[in-house]
């Protein structure tokens, strides 16, 4: 199941494009690396070049409202992927993408990869600087070890918690004919049949974070293995063997996490002296962190934007930041859900879609900071993967003209509700609850959708159980539609072309089902002889999606991203677009 996310998810910046009355500083994700001063409020490279990095210190990093980090290696299941935020800065994943979504060979555990044309066979090899913090190096056989807890954690009759989240994305697992190492630090992957190189490297092998096997790998039987590594993954003393920048330390549920440099680290080791990782009750309560120092790097929901003079005047950098990603409202369309008859139809969707107002919910409440979105790509960050004939909403607002296609198909509005025989458009929308911007967004799309004879109930709850709720396709009738949630393009499968969300049986779909949509993704994971052709064939897919609406499109919301005037480098290392920062290039300086 997919990474459901926040659209408050912070700290993750890239380049910058000056606002100067506002008095902050706007960053777009991917447009590039020019960089305006705003006097003592901007962060620039020029300013931060002048300081001197000095060790220690303390960073606290504030989370998004009632997020509880609970899983701790970087193999996970659907329920517990939002971990991700914390893991991320233990584990060194095999390939790191950088801002403008290519490979950062240098932060990569794989030295390189080569392919042949037809993309069948791929050869991994490592990088042998790469250990672990107990001394041992990071080899081949730590990746096979990977491969086969993937292999078997994919299995429908894996042990609980599994199964692993990863299961049908990029070819994993059952697109694999074989994986085997030759020698320390190289491995070869074969896969069935032929496959686009880049969607296979990007999706399929880049989920080969290595696991240390010779401290986890302890037993002969590999469903005894995957049993034992699920139950120690909620243990936070089993994470003792790491090959990231920092080690886990000290942690308390719902209140901290707390990171330590690893020493042994072999790239570029953090000074600072250590990185917390605070839990925030909501939005109001981390605003509040920030204005006391209690967190020095934190957000600003923009439901609090009148509000940002006084994190301004205080010295506090706001910095607004875009990852390659949406949000959406999702239907529930799994087999077994009571609406799945209702949502299967295409005119509901576009009723729905019409009925949805982003421009309104990008001004009113996201202050312009939420761009929206027609389609799977948005439009920032800028890529290569944005169809710009998409530029023009296939589904403009308009309660008349969806009102108007709802009573062409036999509905009929009685008692305030689109009726039709025995059916009728009232559903429950489950949304985050903590965010006001959320709330704010959701009580929008209920006042509108109500002008189409749509009665949507509102029930929020908080982040994690919303995931856990959502992502439980034994149960498809605990829920009916939800919003505030959507995908980044930062895992399990980083090349957007949606087969792990929209094709038939997706591992991080809502049971949306559709040949046309199946035959298009899988054109998308073919290889092709130029660069123009696939491309081709990825806008065809985008186009056909952005108009079928597996999902309703909200928008790409951007995150007001605020850091004290002493924490240096969460800017320039944010790596925006993917959303996983480089945290051990930050750093404290004493004075503020």
């Amino acid at each position: 199941m997919k990474r459901k996310i926040l659209n408050s998810k912070q700290a993750k910046i890239t380049s910058a494009l000056t606002i100067s009355s506002l008095g902050i500083v706007i960053l777009v994700a991917g447009c590039g690396t020019n960089n305006s001063s705003l006097g003592k409020n901007q962060e620039s490279s020029t300013v931060s070049s002048k300081l001197t990095p000095t060790p220690g210190g303390t960073i606290i990093v504030a989370q998004t409202p009632q997020t509880n980090y609970n899983w701790y290696i970087p193999i996970t299941n659907a329920s517990f992927d939002y971990n991700a935020g914390l893991y991320d800065e233990i584990y060194k994943p095999l390939l790191w993408i950088n801002n403008n979504y290519s490979i950062n060979w240098n932060s990569s555990v794989a030295d390189k990869i080569t392919y042949n044309s037809k993309g069948t066979v791929y050869h991994i090899f490592l990088n042998p600087k790469w250990k672990w913090s107990n001394g041992q190096p990071v080899t081949s056989q730590d990746v096979l070890f990977t491969w086969n807890v993937i292999k078997a954690a994919s299995s429908p009759n894996a042990p609980a918690p599994w199964p692993y989240v990863g299961a049908g994305t990029g070819d994993i697992p059952n697109g694999i004919q074989s994986v085997v190492t030759n020698g320390n630090y190289e491995l070869t992957v074969t896969l069935k049949k032929p496959a686009n190189q880049q969607w296979f490297i990007y999706n399929g092998l880049i989920q080969l974070v290595p696991l240390p096997a010779s401290v986890w790998d302890i037993h002969k039987n590999i469903n005894n293995e995957i049993k034992y590594l699920g139950d120690e993954a909620t243990n936070p003393k089993f994470i003792s063997v790491v090959d990231g920048p920092f080690k886990l330390s000290k942690v308390v549920p719902n209140q901290y996490w707390t990171l330590i440099p690893n020493t042994a680290y072999s790239g570029h080791k953090s000074i600072v002296h250590k990185i917390i990782f605070a839990y925030e009750s909501s939005n109001s309560s981390e605003f509040s962190a920030l204005k006391s120092g209690e967190v020095n790097v934190g957000f600003l929901d923009l439901s609090q934007y009148g509000s940002r003079n006084s994190l301004i005047s205080q010295g506090d950098i706001i910095t607004p930041m875009y990852t390659l990603g949406y949000m959406d409202t999702e239907l529930n369309m799994f087999p077994g859900s009571p609406v799945q008859s209702i949502f299967d139809k295409l005119y509901i969707r576009q009723a729905m879609q019409m009925g949805t107002d982003s421009q309104a919910i990008n001004q009113a409440i996201y202050h312009g900071f939420a761009p929206p979105i027609d389609g799977p790509i948005p439009m920032i960050p800028k890529t290569k993967f944005y169809d710009p004939a998409l530029s023009t909403n296939p589904y403009p607002f308009n309660i008349a003209k969806g009102k108007q296609l709802l009573e062409s198909h036999g509905w009929k509005i009685v008692n305030g509700v689109m009726t039709k025989g025995n059916q009728k458009l009232k559903f429950t929308m489950l949304f985050p609850s903590g965010t006001q911007s959320e709330t704010d967004t959701a009580e929008m799309m209920q006042q509108d959708w109500a002008k189409e004879g749509i009665l949507v109930t509102l029930k929020p709850m908080p982040f994690s159980t919303l995931i856990s709720v959502t992502s439980n396709t034994k149960d498809p009738s605990s829920w009916q539609m939800a919003t505030g949630l959507g995908w980044y393009y930062d895992g399990p499968g980083f090349y957007p072309s949606g087969g792990g969300l929209f094709g038939t049986g997706a591992p991080s779909g809502d049971g949306y089902s559709n040949a046309m949509e199946d035959s298009l993704i899988q054109a998308t994971h073919q290889p092709y002889p130029t660069q123009q052709q696939n491309m081709s064939v990825f806008f065809r897919y985008e186009d056909y999606t952005a108009k079928h609406l597996p999902v309703l499109w909200l928008n790409n919301t951007g995150t007001l991203s605020v850091h004290a005037p002493n924490v240096h480098g969460t800017v320039q290392y944010a790596d925006a677009s993917t959303g996983i920062p480089q945290m051990q290039y930050w750093w404290v300086s004493a004075d503020k």
